[in-house]
């Protein structure tokens, strides 16, 4: 129970990565504001695994790359603070929601390059500038990018989007390490979630995935859970301003 007594908001955490994070910060101990867009459901889904588990949870809807898209995530979570807590008070921000597009330089659409950014790039920005005056000195922000931002994938502005969080991430550490706040980046790879359903389920996807990286096996959320759950940890306090690839190796090399 490294984290008792903290509170944690984990961004787009009714699935996928976001989930295996609310989770995992939960059962070292945080009060954990799970975030979620639009699918109630799988938020519930992701508290009740929380609670059962002997963790304590709650859930906030906000649709991020909107207007007022942060005001309306901090007031639910301030509300909910005050419920549970008696104060507003945050120790701890995962900024892990994002969304995809296929989009290549031949047909990315300037729509889709806008989306891209408010979610991906603009939302964490300002979530940590509103978090900020929240925090006690020692508290952590940590960034979900991508692996996308060191491989040439087609999927130029995705990467563009999440290559601007990793900058993001090591400037604001600067900016704020005189508090003892740690701010880091986590790039994970092909990972085993609803985001990525061309892996679930398909063998000849997972031996692909498996076969290009290091360790030859495909990426699970808890994987990146783990790495997140130790920047979060005490043991995280002089690591910041870091990108910190957890991928398994993803793309590093041939094997010889």
């Amino acid at each position: 129970m490294t984290l008792k007594g903290k509170t944690a908001l984990v961004t787009g955490a009714s699935r996928g990565i976001g989930r295996a994070i609310a989770q995992r910060l939960a059962a070292d101990g945080a009060l954990v504001v799970v975030h979620y867009g639009s699918n109630e459901t799988a938020a519930r889904e992701t508290i009740s695994l929380i609670e059962n588990a002997g963790g304590n949870a709650f859930a906030v809807r906000a649709e991020l790359g909107v207007p007022a898209d942060v005001d309306t995530l901090f007031a639910g979570l301030e509300a909910g603070l005050r419920e549970r807590i008696g104060q507003v008070r945050l120790d701890i921000v995962v900024n892990n929601a994002a969304i995809g597009a296929p989009g290549t330089i031949e047909s990315i659409s300037p729509a889709e390059f806008d989306r891209l950014f408010a979610v991906n790039t603009k939302a964490p920005l300002f979530i940590a500038q509103r978090a900020l005056p929240l925090m006690n000195d020692g508290g952590r922000i940590i960034n979900v990018s991508s692996a996308a931002t060191r491989i040439a994938l087609p999927e130029l502005a995705y990467a563009m989007s999440k290559a601007a969080v990793n900058v993001f991430g090591h400037t604001l550490a600067n900016a704020v390490g005189a508090r003892g706040i740690t701010v880091n980046t986590v790039t994970p790879g092909p990972t085993e979630t609803d985001a990525n359903p061309w892996i679930r389920g398909n063998p000849q996807a997972q031996e692909m995935v498996a076969s290009s990286n290091a360790i030859p096996r495909v990426g699970q959320p808890e994987d990146i859970a783990d790495v997140v759950g130790f920047l979060a940890s005490d043991g995280g306090r002089w690591v910041t301003g870091q990108v910190i690839d957890a991928s398994g190796g993803c793309f590093l090399g041939p094997h010889m």
